[in-house]
């Protein structure tokens, strides 16, 4: 072979690799499609969008909330509330009109919801990745998001089988802002979040750059088309608890005990595949749609191993658990119970807002005692 061809071989190598990837992709979706339906086929092309936008735009929620924290920068959370929004403006009129077909990521507020959320801000920022940002971490190749993932999917099933005593406690009746004026409340509320955000911004960060305009609108519309394909929000926790579920059952556990996983729907999943369920579906397109941009980038997952002391993996264990345990009591992570609570109207995505946050204000002075990374 001659100098000029192998040069022709070698630049079309990443055209043929990037091909490859798409066929794969669509040969998944057309096999979930003609096993389960099209349905099903759709989800898990919606959670491929996700974790290809997820990775490939660098939009998420630990990663903002901590420069907001840290820096003031103001960007990336904006760019959350901008996408809250833009679903919020459907979501809101669409569920009123369809209610009885199409149901909000709407749950009560009470002691344990609260102190799962607080929990669930520490833990996320130990890891650095939500749930959803613990997905892509783990679908790109990252050493902490590969150990975290499945202590969150045990810790999931853990919280849901005490879930009942939690609530137990004590809880309100959920509150939901629906029809035109909570779609009008829901929308002041944004922004005046916002306008606190702009005025506390350091200088040169409160515009949004492109990326982030682009990231916000397509999540707003594959989490709208997860609405209306799934015929519920967006979500991530219930799918990870539902993998350790099926894994206990798989080795002999008894789950009798839980008021939870005993219900008559949750039984029902535990005996069919995880392919006809909604949320397990978008968890499993979001891992390969992560997987794919990141082989896209760089031609394989490179992620090289972080150096850090045995504490700090430790404690990446154990917050990977509790992210699971404390976002199944808190009703949702970043996902289920902030971006889809507040864009559906419900209450308690706000009040998780704010207790995570305050959460993650303690979890990012954690890190350095931890050895995640060394002190300032």
């Amino acid at each position: 072979m001659s100098l000029a061809e192998t040069d022709a071989v070698t630049a079309a190598k990443p055209y043929l690799r990037r091909a490859t990837l798409i066929g794969v992709a669509l040969v998944l979706v057309l096999a979930v499609s003609g096993a389960a339906g099209l349905r099903y086929g759709l989800l898990l092309l919606i959670g491929l969008g996700f974790g290809i936008v997820l990775e490939g735009f660098r939009f998420g929620f630990a990663g903002p909330w901590r420069a907001l924290l840290l820096r003031r920068e103001v960007a990336g959370v904006l760019a959350q509330l901008l996408a809250i929004g833009l679903v919020a403006v459907v979501a809101i009129p669409l569920l009123s009109a369809q209610e009885g077909v199409l149901i909000g990521a709407h749950a009560p507020v009470g002691w344990a919801m609260m102190g799962g959320a607080f929990v669930f801000g520490i833990a996320m920022q130990i890891v650095l990745g939500c749930g959803s940002g613990t997905l892509v971490n783990a679908g790109s190749g990252n050493p902490v998001g590969l150990l975290a993932l499945p202590f969150f999917a045990i810790g999931s099933f853990a919280g849901a089988y005490h879930l009942v005593w939690w609530t137990g406690l004590g809880t309100l009746q959920p509150v939901v802002f629906a029809g035109t004026g909570g779609l009008a409340m829901t929308l002041a509320l944004l922004a005046a979040v916002a306008v606190l955000l702009l005025v506390v911004a350091a200088p040169g960060s409160r515009r949004l750059p492109r990326r982030l305009w682009i990231a916000a609108v397509v999540i707003a519309l594959l989490a709208l088309g997860n609405l209306v394909v799934a015929g519920q929000p967006w979500g991530v926790v219930y799918g990870l608890g539902l993998w350790a579920a099926k894994g206990a059952v798989a080795v002999g556990a008894d789950l009798s005990g839980s008021a939870f996983w005993m219900a008559e729907a949750n039984a029902a999943r535990l005996g069919e595949s995880i392919f006809t369920d909604v949320t397990s579906l978008t968890n499993i397109g979001i891992i390969a749609g992560a997987c794919l941009v990141a082989v896209w980038r760089v031609g394989g997952l490179s992620a090289a191993l972080p150096r850090l002391p045995a504490k700090a993996w430790a404690a990446v264990i154990i917050a990977g658990f509790l992210m699971g345990y404390s976002s199944r009591l808190a009703f949702g992570c970043n996902v289920g119970a902030f971006f889809s609570g507040i864009s559906t109207g419900s209450l308690h995505g706000w009040v998780w807002f704010v207790m995570a946050f305050m959460g993650a204000a303690v979890g990012v002075r954690l890190r350095p005692a931890l050895g995640l990374e060394e002190r300032p």
